[in-house]
């Protein structure tokens, strides 16, 4: 490591380990996690010359190159040193998110942090951890979803880097992610979890579209809009779920008969999945086996909920992408508008 960069380094990790041992165990564990991932990167193109990094590697991080250069040129995100190194953390997962919600409603629990605001989640970088916060959320009454994650974003604060927990997955995954991830770096909206994923997948859907066609890319372009159409299909079940669990929750019924109410219309829910994936082809994933409960459609609703109003902004704009960043950012100031009149009219 450079000398300038080490000493640099070594300032941030002093900073961030301090701070962490006044503010309790969660940040210690979540300040210790971040840099142990920052102590691990090394710049793509020495991961690329290292004798040591595997054929296969090696043309993957030149992949990811190829479309972070895209990512400014095209898309007009970030211009910085987010994802141009590579970490290995040696597992599968780099952090696993709790999400949490009460067992007769469907809004997440909300957790507030100094740089992201409250969002409807919290990570950990040790499973272990993740679980034992997961069973103690549990036994205070609440739904709980524990999943991992292999990617995430310091909105910028720190370089992030491309993960080995992302090299399992397609081209196309590593690449949309990419663009999702450096989204949110562009626009992030403290407090409105909905907002900042929505948008984020917004951008990423019509990322990962440009650059597939640019490269001429049609069999894999069919595929991704078929991956599509398939998680539409899945998110109206969702919605319709949430629907009917809406009314079963708002019924002046005793909590034995809500509990039992409640139990089959998810059981109906993870049958319908179910057969949407049967019926594309595709393996039914682990989480559809793992059951769905408040927690889990809470997790869903956060990627998808505004989606479709940023896929009418952005043709609006006539895919100008640039125009939708605009819009993007006049809806926010609209919210802010609108949230303030809510609050003074209280």
């Amino acid at each position: 490591m450079n000398p300038l960069i080490e000493k640099r380094f070594a300032r941030i990790a002093v900073l961030i380990i301090s701070v962490a041992s006044f503010s309790g165990c969660y940040y210690t564990q979540a300040a210790r996690g971040q840099l142990d991932v920052m102590r691990k990167r090394a710049p793509i193109a020495e991961v690329i010359a290292d004798v040591g990094t595997s054929t296969e590697l090696a043309d993957r991080l030149r992949l990811v190159e190829e479309a972070r250069a895209f990512s400014v040129s095209e898309l007009g995100l970030p211009d910085n040193d987010s994802y141009r190194s590579y970490a290995d953390v040696e597992r599968d997962y780099v952090v696993w998110n709790v999400f949490a919600a009460p067992e007769f409603e469907l809004e997440a629990k909300q957790w507030c942090f100094p740089v992201a605001g409250c969002v409807s989640y919290r990570g950990y970088f040790s499973e272990q951890a993740a679980y034992r916060e997961a069973a103690r959320l549990e036994g205070k009454g609440f739904d709980v979803s524990v999943g991992g994650i292999a990617a995430y974003s310091t909105l910028g604060k720190f370089d992030d880097p491309v993960l080995n927990t992302m090299m399992r997955w397609q081209d196309v995954d590593l690449i949309a992610t990419m663009f999702h991830e450096l989204a949110h770096q562009l626009l992030y909206v403290k407090g409105d979890s909905a907002f900042n994923e929505s948008f984020a997948t917004a951008v990423e859907e019509f990322g990962i579209e440009r650059w597939l066609a640019s490269r001429g890319l049609h069999a894999e372009m069919e595929k991704y809009l078929d991956g599509r159409r398939l998680r539409q299909r899945l998110m109206q079940l969702v919605v319709t779920a949430r629907t009917d669990l809406e009314e079963i929750y708002a019924e002046t019924i005793d909590e034995t008969k809500m509990r039992s109410a409640k139990s089959a219309r998810f059981q109906l829910l993870e049958s319908a999945a179910r057969r949407e994936f049967e019926a594309s082809g595709r393996e039914v994933p682990a989480w559809v086996d793992d059951g769905f409960n408040n927690a889990r459609l809470a997790s869903m609703a956060l990627y998808q909920e505004r989606l479709p109003e940023f896929r009418k902004l952005l043709a609006e704009c006539n895919d100008d992408i640039r125009c939708f960043y605009t819009a993007a950012r006049a809806l926010v100031s609209g919210d802010s508008l609108r949230l303030a009149a809510g609050l003074n009219e209280q």
